[in-house]
């Protein structure tokens, strides 16, 4: 079942350069698809399409049709608020609030004006456990998130997104500076996350693509080139320029 369909997306930013041409994708419920390829080839200006984050760039013009739950997702009414509680984000880079990890987790909650500390404690325990970060912080509920190690920001912005409850997970290059052990436990997070959410990662390189992925989509310089289940795309690709890049030949 798919999630959310794409229909003809085209993107130009003001200074003329059109980094995403045609774009038609399906992405699939409850299920990784990753987007990757060289820098510049439009995967982040995909995945800002996806909850509107690229309202806030210098954007010339955008067609086609984003479809998310049957509602067309660019259509100047939606409420883009309301989209981004349901389609949430983690940037390559985590950046924590400067509260508490308790106060991280409730801080969307509160926005969208939910008081009850019930609803509170569960949110942040089922978020971090979700984010694979709940074993090593539940004790340290109060104490300041920018003292967590770089590793554990990242499961906490993983987890502060969770909270809202999001349908649709998006992360760029989640843990392109993270040391192995913590890419490794986010990289696990994402494989339990899927089962509840559907998930679209650009990861920070083709190894962690086809590690992660259920289904991958292979950009360049803004076209979408090839799009497969991941265990295809990566053994036995159909496109040379996919092949190209899988293998090394460039990029």
């Amino acid at each position: 079942m798919n999630k959310i369909v794409i229909e003809n997306l085209t993107l130009q930013y003001s200074d003329g350069t059109e980094s995403l041409h045609d774009i038609s994708l399906d992405i699939v419920a409850n299920a990784t698809t990753v987007l990757f390829g060289p820098a510049g080839g439009g995967k982040s200006s995909l995945l800002r399409c996806l909850n509107r984050l690229n309202d806030l760039a210098d954007v010339e013009s955008v067609s086609g049709r984003i479809i998310l739950d049957g509602e067309n997702i660019l259509d100047p009414n939606i409420d883009v608020i309301a989209l981004r509680r349901k389609v949430g984000m983690v940037f390559a880079r985590p950046v924590v609030l400067p509260f508490s990890i308790r106060g991280n987790l409730t801080y969307g909650l509160e926005l969208a004006g939910e008081k009850r500390k019930s609803r509170h404690d569960e949110a942040i325990e089922r978020s971090l456990k979700l984010a694979a970060l709940w074993d090593e912080v539940h004790d340290r509920l109060d104490e300041p998130a920018i003292a967590l190690s770089g590793g554990q920001q990242q499961r906490l912005c993983l987890a502060r997104s969770l909270a809202q409850e999001p349908e649709v997970i998006l992360l760029d290059e989640p843990t392109s500076g993270l040391d192995p052990i913590s890419t490794a436990k986010v990289e696990n997070a994402l494989e339990e996350l899927k089962k509840l959410y559907t998930v679209i990662l650009v990861p920070h390189s083709v190894q962690q693509a086809a590690r992660t992925s259920d289904f991958a989509a292979f950009f360049l310089q803004g076209k979408l080139i090839e799009y497969a289940p991941g265990t295809e795309i990566f053994t036995n690709p159909q496109n040379q320029r996919t092949e190209d890049y899988v293998t090394g030949r460039f990029g």
